[in-house]
C-alpha cells in the first residue's frame, strides 16, 4: 500500500509552513493509512523527525452537469489529509528531486 500520495502545495499550506518558527506541511494520504504508518513513511522518505501529526478525512464533492439526457449526477473521491509539524531547525524541500 502506498501511504503518501502527494504533498499539498497550496497557498494555505505555504502560509502554515512559515508560522511560529515551526514548519507545517500537508500531504494527501491513503484513506486506510494510520497515523503511525503515515509518520513512518514521512520520516523515512524525507529524513526528518515529526513533532505532531493531524489527520482529517474529507468527503468528495457532489457535482452535476447537464446533457441532452438530462441532469447527470456525480461525486469526486473522498480523500484523507495529514498535516505534520516539524521542529524549528528542520524543513522539507519538495522540489529537490525534480
Amino acid at each position: 500500500m502506498i501511504v503518501l500520495k502527494k504533498p499539498l502545495v497550496t497557498e494555505k499550506m505555504t502560509l502554515l509552513g512559515e508560522k511560529n518558527g515551526e514548519k507545517q506541511y500537508g500531504f494527501v494520504v491513503d484513506l486506510d493509512a494510520t497515523k503511525t504508518e503515515i509518520k513512518k513513511a514521512i520520516e523515512e522518505m524525507y529524513e526528518v523527525s515529526i513533532l505532531s501529526l493531524r489527520t482529517m478525512v474529507y468527503a468528495g464533492k457532489k457535482r452535476s452537469r447537464y446533457s441532452r439526457a438530462g441532469v447527470i449526477m456525480g461525486k469526486s473521491s473522498n480523500f484523507k489529509k495529514a498535516i505534520i509539524t516539524l521542529p524549528a531547525g528542520e524543513s522539507i524541500d519538495f522540489y529537490k528531486n525534480i
